[in-house]
């Protein structure tokens, strides 16, 4: 139980100091966009004074170093800062009060999550049964039709499969609306029902992967000697592989599927501007037209963290399924 808790602290203290390269290298990237909150804000009628006194007034007259650090100081405190674009709209320039930029990204970050989780609780059974049925019935029609399948979800891009159910499934056939406007208070039903045409975007999306690994990871476990034996002694092909070759498959299976949740939370981004839902993706690429740098800041550290915790939950569950892995040779 020790091995177990020092591998896990060693994981957490390298997720950590993983994170902390991440935010230097989003701070620094996010800083190098092209054009200037000030001159986007006054427009055509800027003049060098007015930036000027926009830029001190917001602190971007400060070396990126002092800046990185006060950010960095923020960040551990839990305040990333007063949205810029919020702070504009409300109050005067260098005054108090605004939006800060986790009171405007906490409720769409919710938002993206509940689309992860209907996503998710869609397409991990469906992968995963299906990847089993496809070992278990390989190079059969069954397989070849799940493997053309997946492939062609794999080779399409997301847009492209948006704008094909939206065709079918809210154009041709009315049976979903094509734009997910949810709002908070939204009874569950509702928004269930304007989330389900995203969520089965991304779960064709990321189905294909999960499908494909469960099936490759059972193949390869099916000529090892314990499962031979286990059919020798009767057994029915899919209880062989179900209670024998699954448990022994589960480290890639687990590692796949955590790979694809975090790409639910950190890759919606074109499949949330297409149908206009109101989550951190779509926040992230109007904070981007308008150089809004704290939102963006915070939206590129929450998906960094989000793929960091979930690859480390995923190594750490593949290190407790599989006792092999806690004993180094």
């Amino acid at each position: 139980m020790g091995n177990v808790l020092n591998i896990v602290l060693q994981r957490l203290a390298l997720g950590l100091l993983t994170l902390l390269i991440v935010s230097i290298v989003i701070f620094i990237a996010v800083n190098m966009l092209p054009g200037d909150f000030a001159e986007l804000i006054l427009g055509q009628g800027a003049t060098p004074e007015a930036v000027k006194t926009i830029r001190e007034d917001l602190g971007l007259d400060q070396s990126l170093i002092s800046r990185y650090f006060g950010w960095l100081g923020g960040m551990l405190t839990g305040d990333l800062g007063t949205s810029f674009a919020q702070l504009n709209f409300q109050t005067n320039l260098g005054g108090d009060g605004g939006v800060t930029v986790v009171e405007q990204i906490a409720p769409r970050f919710a938002n993206t999550m509940f689309l992860a989780m209907v996503t998710a609780a869609i397409a991990v059974p469906i992968a995963v049964i299906v990847g089993i049925l496809a070992a278990l019935y390989r190079n059969t029609v069954f397989d070849r039709v799940a493997n053309i399948f997946t492939l062609s979800s794999i080779s399409s891009p997301e847009f492209f499969m948006a704008y094909v159910l939206i065709l079918f499934l809210a154009v041709l056939n009315p049976i979903l609306p094509s734009l997910s406007n949810i709002y908070q208070g939204m009874e569950f039903s509702d928004r269930l029902v304007k989330s389900l045409l995203p969520a089965l975007t991304l779960t064709l999306v990321v189905t294909a992967h999960m499908m494909r690994m469960t099936r490759a990871a059972i193949i390869n476990l099916l000529a090892s000697p314990y499962i031979e034996m286990a059919r020798l002694k009767g057994m029915s092909p899919m209880r062989v592989i179900v209670k024998h070759a699954l448990p022994n498959a589960l480290a890639p299976i687990i590692n796949v599927i955590a790979l694809n949740l975090a790409y639910l939370i950190t890759g919606v981004v074109v499949v949330e501007v297409v149908f206009v839902y109101p989550g951190i993706g779509q926040l992230f690429v109007d904070s981007v037209k308008i150089r809004d740098i704290p939102v963006v800041q915070a939206c590129c550290l929450i998906f960094a963290a989000a793929y960091i915790l979930l690859n480390l939950t995923a190594d750490i569950l593949s290190i407790l399924s599989n006792p092999r892995l806690r004993h180094p040779k």
